[in-house]
């Protein structure tokens, strides 16, 4: 079973081996979550700001405060980083703050600003289900770097309306919800917006238990078993861990593990995470195959692809078996 000691020993080995300040910072935050004014939080935050990979997201954002368009890739471009929405959730794994840089903060008023109706991009309207589904995206991201966005809260309210129909005998029902969402959005499309839980989990102390347990038994259990992006999951894990897709496992683990409770289909998992540690105590799945769009894990641009794997490998991990823990604080100590 996993326990926090356990988490520190990884976390901490790491820490001594790699000399990233990306790295050690994340670490003693997110991972061991020290407060501010803990020296080692001091020491780091400021060669945080300085690294490698702050400065990367720094220089490529544009002038509008995003990274290219939205969602939707733009080939003509050869932008490193290929979406507005990639650059946000990459600035959040790394550990940036609203007000680091600016960069965030910056990000914000990029997406705000498709909710007032001054962007310059729009949503995408091929189907009525576009509006209400690049809404919620919008209001997802600006809701993971700071909760509570007032523009935000007639959509969390709308989801929450159509969660709670959908989900009101505690078992999901296609038709509450399609019930739902053409009273809200006035679709009549038998195709449906996504359930927004992401959104919804944003403001986790607005959302019943019983609730989010009904939504980890519904989408969790259909990812338990078929996976979440790609068919890579839990229910068959790979025969060796170091393998050249082990990567995308992650898309349904870290799906999964969004819920409280998570333990009920994540459990072999963790153990065959832990299972497969190495004897520097760190991880490293090998050479991965590159996927669409390419991997915004790393924590390094330098040339030093052993260490970095490394690195890069362990930090996911360190990071789900952390969310793990604090998802599941009945069975973890």
């Amino acid at each position: 079973m996993l326990t926090r000691s356990d988490l520190h020993t990884f976390a901490e080995r790491l820490y001594e081996i790699c000399p990233y300040p990306a790295v050690k910072y994340k670490i003693v935050t997110s991972i061991l979550g020290l407060p501010p004014e803990d020296e080692r939080v001091r020491e780091w935050y400021p060669q945080f700001l300085k690294s490698d990979i702050v400065e990367e997201m720094f220089e490529t954002q544009d002038r509008f405060g995003g990274w290219g368009r939205l969602q939707s890739k733009d080939y003509s471009a050869k932008d490193k980083i290929p979406t507005s929405a990639t650059g946000i959730e990459r600035c959040l794994y790394i550990g940036l703050q609203y007000d680091d840089r600016d960069i965030l903060f910056n990000a914000c008023n990029y997406l705000e600003e498709f909710l007032t109706g001054h962007s310059r991009e729009t949503f995408v309207t091929t189907n009525e289900r576009g509006i209400p589904w690049g809404r919620a995206a919008v209001c997802t991201l600006l809701e993971s770097i700071r909760p509570y966005n007032e523009l935000c809260d007639s959509t969390y309210q709308q989801w929450m309306y159509i969660a709670g129909r959908a989900y009101e005998s505690g078992e999901y029902s296609y038709e509450r919800e399609k019930n739902a969402q053409h009273d809200v959005f006035l679709t009549r499309e038998d195709r449906l917006v996504p359930m927004q839980f992401g959104l919804l989990l944003c403001r986790r102390d607005e959302v019943p238990p019983e609730m989010e347990n009904a939504m980890l038994r519904h989408h969790g259990e259909h990812a338990y078993y078929h996976g979440h992006f790609w068919d890579n999951c839990p229910a068959r894990l790979p025969e060796n861990f170091v393998y050249d897709k082990t990567r995308r496992w992650f898309k349904s683990f870290n799906y999964i593990n969004s819920f409280r409770g998570s333990s009920m289909y994540l459990a072999e998992s963790v153990e065959w995470l832990l299972s497969n540690v190495n004897a520097d105590g760190l991880w490293d799945w090998g050479t991965q195959t590159k996927d669409p769009w390419g991997y915004f894990g790393y924590f390094s641009t330098t040339r030093n692809y052993r260490l970095n794997r490394k690195v890069d490998c362990t930090m996911e991990i360190l990071t789900f078996l952390k969310t793990y823990l604090d998802r599941n604080p009945e069975i973890c100590r």
